[in-house]
């Protein structure tokens, strides 16, 4: 029966699975034991009621440890999900300006982007053309320019304002911290 349990990527023998002849042997201290056969050391675990685990397969000889196994998966499992707990995944939030953007509604949208770049968010700003706006592009190039320097001191601009389609679309990106 060959089961081969897999964590974090790596499939790991444990016991009977290892069908080495010779394997050199860590004891659960840390301790080098020597190098010995397979069953010769899974002897060695079951009298210490501890599995043979292996960690170094691609050495030569392979590298086993005798340890207590499933606290070993534990405390993986725990290490894995304390990293995950403290990577932080950056969105990206969208402001859409009008071409015919008001003063009230402009420091609205820019209050907006400052509250999603203080969160650590990246923010796509976007101006939709519609009919006869699509024949003044520049107006939207001056209003993107203008909320680009109204989000300078806490934002980079990471994108220039692009044209795309009826779009023109900018990112910004939070700035670094010093």
């Amino acid at each position: 029966m060959w089961r081969c349990v897999k964590i974090s990527k790596q499939e790991i023998q444990i016991n009977e699975e290892i069908r080495d002849k010779e394997v050199r042997v860590i004891d659960a201290q840390g301790g080098q034991l020597g190098i010995m056969s397979a069953a010769k050391a899974l002897e060695l675990a079951v009298e210490k009621n501890l599995d043979l685990v292996k960690i170094a397969p691609q050495a030569q000889p392979p590298v086993c440890k005798i340890m207590d196994y499933g606290k070993y998966r534990f405390e993986q499992a725990k290490r894995e999900k304390e990293a995950r707990k403290n990577q932080h995944i950056v969105d990206i939030k969208e402001v859409r300006l009008s071409l015919n953007i008001d003063t009230h509604d402009f420091n609205t949208k820019l209050n907006h982007t400052q509250k999603f770049i203080k969160g650590g968010d990246k923010v796509k700003v976007s101006i939709r053309f519609r009919g006869r706006e699509m024949g003044h592009p520049e107006l939207g190039t001056e209003i993107m320019i203008r909320f680009a320097e109204a989000c300078q001191e806490f934002a980079n601009v990471e994108k220039p304002a692009k044209l795309e389609g009826r779009s023109m679309i900018m990112f910004l990106a939070p700035k670094p911290n010093k």
